[in-house]
């Protein structure tokens, strides 16, 4: 729920791809496995889930919304 929350936060009033970029700067974070450091200055405060990328099974939870989003755009498209 805090991811989705924070995408909301983020992604509110961005154009469309704006938040794909957000979306796929987050699932490289997140499939790094803790390799890949998130960059404030993008993801704000989903920065703060770089820690999650360590967990594969915290991964899935935290992607769900972002992946949610993404096939809605590729859908309306």
């Amino acid at each position: 729920m805090a991811s989705a929350s924070v995408l909301t936060d983020l992604a509110a009033g961005l154009p469309r791809d704006e938040v794909m970029d957000l979306v796929e700067n987050f699932r490289e974070v997140m499939r790094s496995r803790g390799s890949v450091e998130a960059d404030e200055e993008v993801l704000g405060d989903a920065a703060a889930f770089s820690g999650v990328s360590r967990y594969p099974a915290r991964v899935k939870c935290a992607m769900l919304a972002w992946v949610a989003l993404e096939e809605a755009l590729l859908a309306a498209n």
